[in-house]
């Protein structure tokens, strides 16, 4: 029954995809600094960034990898530091590796040029699927379909799609349907702004929560509009499990403003990234201390870090150490000058901004 409307749609004239693509030209966003462009690098680049994370949060940090990083070609031949430094505090960490790493592949088995398919781009590190259709669709005007998390919230809706995304058929299915929604001609035209029209729509008002269905061109057609039931699509039963942990970080200085920091392993929390030492208990800080520094730390406020699976609650503790003084735990001294240049979790260059800052100057 849906495929048989979304059919019906195509061969009406205007049809689902016209219908979007007239609507993103009057209202759709045209000021994100990854618009306007069907430069691989670039919508690469943002599709990467913006995997669950809001554009508002991305847009300084697409800035700033620009100026640092204007091609390919400078971002493969960047140290992975460099990059983890830019990177710090958008989250997600590995796909800050992995784009070092496509950007790598690019270079040496692609010559500096992105490949124009999606199957082709899907090859690459950290490129799904639905990353793959926006570079695809967008740059090179292929016929493929997007079906990132707005995607599939426009499509169940409109559709009345209502299997559980939490099995992979369902998923499967949807994209056929999606498939079948695609423009039919003209595709070097019609796709990218048909494939920037159907995540605008979703970003700006098939929102999850309130969306204005009063604003949406397809509200006349819409069974969720319909049934006055937009927030019941899409459905996906499977919930991602939570844990907590207690973490406590030891912030070794010296007078100068060193700072003691280890490479966190690969794979883990944080990792590649240069971390203050992790302990699981107080004690075993302690015993990482000389023995003369134990009863000179000064325990800060502890606070709550949340990850994709897991709440961290952080208890860190600052002690003043000489440099010959080490703590017996892997690491070494950074300089003041050079730890705010490095990949840093986010809570922790906080809290070196905070602690470390006024001893450095």
């Amino acid at each position: 029954m849906v495929q048989e409307k979304a059919s019906e749609m195509d061969a009406g004239g205007a049809g689902f995809a016209l219908t979007l693509i007239r609507w993103q030209q009057r209202h759709g966003r045209h000021n994100l600094p990854w618009q306007g462009t069907r430069d691989a690098y670039r919508v690469w680049l943002s599709e990467i960034m913006l995997q669950q994370t809001q554009v508002t949060t991305v847009r300084p940090y697409f800035e700033r990898f620009l100026a640092r990083f204007p091609d390919v070609q400078s971002l493969a031949q960047a140290p992975q530091d460099d990059v983890l430094a830019l990177w710090s505090g958008l989250g997600y960490y590995s796909r800050a590796r992995n784009l070092h790493q496509c950007a790598q592949q690019v270079v040496t088995q692609y010559g500096g040029v992105f490949p124009r398919t999606a199957a082709q781009l899907q090859t690459l590190p950290g490129i799904g699927s639905s990353t793959a259709a926006a570079v695809a669709s967008i740059c090179f005007g292929e016929r493929v379909a997007i079906l990132d998390g707005n995607v599939k919230r426009v499509l169940t809706r409109y559709l009345g799609f209502d299997a559980d995304l939490a099995q992979a058929s369902n998923e499967r299915t949807l994209l056929q349907y999606a498939s079948d929604l695609l423009p039919q001609s003209d595709l070097q035209r019609s796709m990218p702004r048909y494939s920037q029209a159907v995540m605008d729509l979703g970003a700006t008002v098939c929102t999850a929560q309130q969306p204005r269905c009063a604003d949406c061109p397809l509200r006349s057609d819409c069974r969720a509009a319909a049934q006055q039931c937009p927030q019941r699509y899409p459905v996906k039963t499977r919930k991602l499990k939570r844990s907590a942990q207690i973490v406590w970080l030891l912030c070794a200085q010296t007078p100068q403003g060193a700072v003691w920091l280890s490479q966190r392993p690969i794979p883990g929390v944080w990792a590649g990234l240069y971390c203050l030492p992790l302990f699981d208990d107080r004690q075993a800080l302690l015993t990482a201390l000389p023995e003369r520094a134990r009863q000179a730390i000064d325990e800060l406020p502890s606070f709550k870090h949340v990850l994709t699976h897991k709440d961290l609650y952080l208890y860190p503790a600052q002690v003043m150490l000489s440099e010959r003084e080490v703590p017996d735990c892997p690491g070494d001294w950074v300089a003041a000058a050079r730890w705010p240049t490095l990949g840093l979790p986010a809570p922790v260059r906080t809290l070196l901004g905070a602690q470390v800052a006024p001893i450095s100057r």
